[in-house]
């Protein structure tokens, strides 16, 4: 690895209100463990507490609110965002980073979105699906590190289980037909999660 060069390239993955740019998601991503990693000093993580987090978002969505394009360079920051109905999606990473990376991660955040709710991503399908929207932008960038761009792939890890619970009521472990009945669902669950490849 070049001198430089770190796996850590996001800072922030930011979901704001267009409306009135309150906060509907924001992860903020330490650099390594304890600031180190293979002995090389990260830079500390510029945004450490709450008030400076919400200063730099206020300005963030202040600034590209004037911006046409999908892309700037903010704070020291180069920033990527799209805007999908009422909210701003936003990836941020360091001033030397690959904007071609940060931008494909950009693009598996939006698509990864339609695939799971399949209708407008919106405010209030976001807040109403927030197990989902954590769920996929962990699978897309784990503590700065990108894991997968592929939405087609992020939508298989997240896709929701069967809503319809079984009725474990009619089950007497003790007797065996309850234990047959125990292993046929503990099999069909087991099948269920590695057709979702889990």
């Amino acid at each position: 690895m070049a001198p430089g060069m770190s796996l850590y390239s996001v800072q922030a993955i930011l979901i704001l209100s267009a409306d009135d740019g309150s906060r509907i998601f924001a992860k903020y991503y330490d650099q390594g463990i304890g600031g180190q990693t293979s002995g090389a000093a990260l830079p500390p993580n510029p945004y450490p507490d709450k008030a400076s987090q919400l200063r730099f978002e206020k300005g963030l969505l202040a600034k590209t609110a004037k911006q046409s394009g999908d892309i700037l360079l903010f704070d020291g920051k180069v920033v990527l965002y799209k805007f999908e109905s009422d909210v701003g999606i936003f990836v941020v990473g360091g001033a030397e980073e690959n904007e071609i990376l940060l931008y494909n991660v950009i693009l598996a955040i939006r698509d990864s979105f339609h695939l799971l709710f399949k209708q407008s991503v919106d405010r209030r399908t976001i807040v109403e699906n927030f197990d989902l929207v954590s769920l996929a932008i962990d699978e897309i960038v784990d503590s700065g590190i990108v894991m997968e761009t592929d939405p087609t792939i992020i939508l298989h890890r997240c896709s929701r289980a069967p809503t319809q619970d079984v009725n474990l009521t009619n089950i007497d472990p003790f007797s065996e037909q309850g234990v047959n009945n125990l292993a046929q669902l503990g099999r069909t669950k087991l099948a269920g999660w590695l057709r979702q490849g889990l």
